[in-house]
């Protein structure tokens, strides 16, 4: 199915933008983890419209409502099953759009897909709305993460042609990924911020929108994780990276970057220290062959401009026929890259868990017995 993700972990997200409710449901998970619902709150947090101007003005409360596989604090081992309820929708924003098809939008794509019987109202299950139970689902994920160590945080490598210090891809602490998970605009280079905002707003003024690039690390994952070929590492976090909407490209290490490198730059040399193997660089991005080699995982992930813009573009009526121009009303983010940066982390938190657990099994997996 399309809206179901993972081999061990699988999560199954359901709803439409203005439906009642969105929500997610997660099977596989290991029993006995104790699961802090103000972690929860606070990721959601991250995700949800922000007081900027750069953001959409819909107001979501984003409170999970958790139906299942969560007793006394701790998972049961059973499916967790969890709603997030819509409560600010303005589905009258979208009355033109049963024949306007919107520019960069799955209006068309949809259409021809589920015949016209698709929910189009806030974009439907196309939605970034969709993102929210995926920042749940990897709010758990991340917790059951932290027992063992495992870190991931991300900072907004660039919006348009702006950008951030990138990470030194060798010398990743806990603490740096922990206090950008703080930030509204997580940046390395706090000057970057109110650059990034003033392009946000400066679009936003021009009734158009602007893209970025978020680069990700993963640290504390033991080398030897993952298999080749089909079931890599880089194949599993790509395929539900590009779950969400808006990313167009991923890539990890120096990514498209190393094919300007000779080999004799681009291998990561190692040596050793402490009796443990390291890199002397990490240009391949923490993977070598699929597998993890004990050195911090990183990607960057492209998101596109924002399709939805107030600014009129060519398009076509399909019921009269012809071609027509639009213009999308509604509330919509000038830039959405702020916003993803949480469903990035959870996304790459519920595929290191869902790599893990194959790895090492479910049994293996609980608590005190993963090394």
């Amino acid at each position: 199915m399309s809206s179901v993700f993972g081999k061990n972990i699988k999560i199954s997200v359901f709803g439409e933008s203005h439906g009642p409710a969105i929500g997610v449901v997660i099977d596989g998970l290991p029993s006995g983890f104790d699961i802090d619902h103000e972690i929860i709150s606070k990721e959601m947090g991250r995700r949800k419209p922000s007081a900027g101007v750069y953001s959409t003005k819909r107001k979501e409360a984003d409170k999970v409502e958790i139906l299942s596989g969560i007793y006394n604090g701790k998972t049961t081992g059973t499916p967790v099953g969890a709603i997030i309820r819509n409560t600010d929708c303005l589905s009258r924003d979208y009355d033109n759009l049963d024949s306007l098809l919107r520019p960069g939008h799955a209006d068309f794509s949809g259409l021809k897909r589920y015949k016209g019987y698709n929910d189009k109202r806030g974009s439907g299950h196309f939605s970034g709305r969709l993102t929210a139970p995926i920042v749940f689902a990897g709010a758990i994920a991340t917790q059951i993460l932290n027992e063992y160590d495992i870190a991931i945080g991300s900072h907004i490598d660039s919006i348009y042609d702006f950008h951030d210090i990138r990470f030194d891809s060798t010398q990743i602490t806990r603490e740096q990924l922990f206090m950008l998970r703080s930030m509204d605009i997580p940046v390395n280079d706090r000057s970057c911020r109110e650059e990034y905002l003033e392009i946000i707003e400066e679009t936003r003024k021009n009734l158009d929108s602007v893209g970025g690039v978020v680069e990700t690390a993963i640290i504390g994952i033991s080398a030897g994780i993952g298999s080749p070929i089909f079931d890599n590492v880089e194949a599993k976090i790509s395929s539900i990276l590009f779950s969400i909407p808006a990313v167009k490209g991923v890539e990890f290490g120096d990514g498209f970057g190393i094919t300007k490198l000779y080999g004799s730059q681009a291998n990561d040399s190692f040596y050793i220290k402490d009796e443990n193997i390291y890199t002397k660089t990490n240009h391949n991005g923490g993977i070598n062959g699929g597998i993890t080699n004990g050195m911090p995982v990183v990607f960057r992930t492209a998101i596109k401009p924002t399709s939805s813009i107030a600014k009129e573009q060519d398009t076509v009526d399909i019921k009269e026929e012809r071609d027509a121009k639009l213009i999308v009303k509604g509330r919509h983010d000038a830039c959405i890259v702020p916003r993803a940066v949480p469903v990035i982390d959870a996304a790459a938190a519920i595929a290191i868990l869902d790599i893990l657990i194959d790895h090492y099994g479910l049994e293996g997996f609980n608590k005190g017995r993963y090394e």
